[in-house]
């Protein structure tokens, strides 16, 4: 059945039958100058491969960003504080701000309408730690058991601290993959105890896998997230404060996370009106509203994909002028073959459909190696320098359909130019 599919199609359409032949001779001419029609398609080749590489490279990174930002949560909002280690500067802000606090939490709370759950953050790092972590020291986080849902925290063995462990300030502590990793390797870490310090902390819980960023995103500190210790805040001020306590703030972090109903943006919008009241404009903390930053890579991912493909596209223009060039040397080396064709009946739309037919297989094979040899630059780009890359179907269907339009467009002038030779000039043409 399959088989007599294309006869079936031609006795349908007679007119494409005429295209049998016609093709059958344009792929003969092209053969007949194989090493000048593989370096017409480099440009093409490389046109596309540019455009599939980069715009694969573009969503792997954009992904992930938008990936930690919907982990961050659509509907929270974070307060961050930015801390300073400069004595004079910090001096300068303390006449205006005591720093984050409590009491912020507090008035939040009371002041901010569609709050679904609410928790400080003390962050602290250790000066050591039992057992000895291979890797990096991991970080403290100080935390209410509702950070577990604010922030997506899934337990991937044992448990979060409860609310009871949490107003004890008891010495509980759940792991990071890493943490947990770095300081006992493959063994179970529940039930074991990690030494913070001077003080000793049971394991009650490992977290599943958390996303992350290598660079700081609108004033969310790179960190790795998954090379944490977290433990219940009030243990974190009381068992566990930083000896340079003089230059921290109370806490340093505030997670909100609003209802269903909430305004997120208005709800935002208040948050730092709060506390630029309260801390007098002092610049000492950033609000953070996740579905704001979605919003914001949401525009510069259109943005984005625009500029690579202009950038992309002008090696296609160029790969396009060597068409052009090629095909009107062409021209010029079969004028008498077309003064032939001509004499003997052939139409001028004959002679453009010639040539078109010869550019389209150009530009299609030259579109079709760009795809697979931009899909094999994305994987290695992807394997050598660690980078996510995705390959979406819009890439390869935007690059292969712009290689072919542009082969098609500069091939026009030359097969115009074929077709408007005169037959007489031509046959007599050396």
């Amino acid at each position: 059945m399959t088989a007599h599919a294309p006869t079936a199609a031609l006795r349908m359409n007679p007119r494409l039958w005429h295209l049998v032949p016609e093709l059958q001779q344009g792929l003969d001419n092209l053969r007949s100058h194989t090493l000048r029609s593989l370096l017409t398609m480099l440009g093409m080749i490389f046109g596309v491969a540019a455009v599939v590489a980069m715009l694969s490279i573009g969503a792997g990174a954009r992904q992930e960003v938008i990936a930690f930002i919907e982990q961050l949560g659509v509907r929270n909002i974070i307060v961050e504080s930015r801390e300073t280690s400069d004595r004079q500067a910090l001096q300068r802000i303390r006449k205006l701000s005591a720093g984050l606090s409590f009491q912020d939490l507090r008035v939040i709370e009371a002041n901010l309408p569609g709050l679904r759950a609410t928790s400080a953050r003390k962050r602290t790092t250790p000066t050591k730690m039992l057992p000895k972590p291979q890797g990096e020291m991991p970080m403290v986080y100080g935390v209410a058991p509702a950070y577990a849902t604010l922030s997506g925290l899934r337990p991937s063995a044992g448990r979060f601290f409860d609310d009871a462990e949490h107003d004890a300030a008891a010495a509980v502590a759940v792991l990071g993959q890493a943490a947990a990793a770095g300081l006992f390797g493959t063994d179970n870490p529940i039930g074991r105890f990690v030494k913070i310090n001077q003080q000793w902390v049971e394991v009650v819980g490992v977290a599943g896998p958390q996303l992350a960023v290598q660079t700081d995103l609108a004033g969310l500190p790179a960190q790795d997230r998954n090379n944490v210790i977290y433990v219940p805040i009030m243990a974190a001020v009381l068992r566990l404060e930083d000896p340079q306590s003089w230059q921290k703030d109370e806490i340093d972090g505030i997670y909100l996370s609003l209802g269903p109903d909430a305004d997120v943006n208005a709800a935002g919008a208040l948050v730092r009106g709060l506390l630029d009241a309260a801390h007098r404009s002092a610049g000492d903390v950033s609000v953070i509203v996740p579905a704001e930053l979605l919003a914001e890579q949401q525009r510069t991912r259109r943005i984005f994909e625009v500029v690579m493909v202009a950038i992309a596209s002008i090696s296609l223009l160029v790969g396009g002028i060597g068409i052009m060039n090629i095909m009107l040397a062409s021209v010029l080396e079969r004028t008498r073959e077309i003064g032939v064709r001509r004499a003997v009946g052939a139409t001028r739309r004959d002679i453009v459909r010639q040539f078109l037919i010869e550019t389209s297989l150009i530009t299609t094979t030259g579109g079709a190696a760009g795809v697979f040899l931009g899909v094999v630059l994305s994987q290695l780009v992807g394997y050598f320098a660690g980078w996510s890359t995705i390959v979406t179907a819009t890439s390869i269907v935007l690059a292969f359909v712009v290689s072919v339009s542009v082969g098609i467009v500069f091939g026009v002038y030359p097969a115009v130019r074929a077709a408007t030779l005169d037959p007489v000039l031509a046959l007599h043409y050396e």
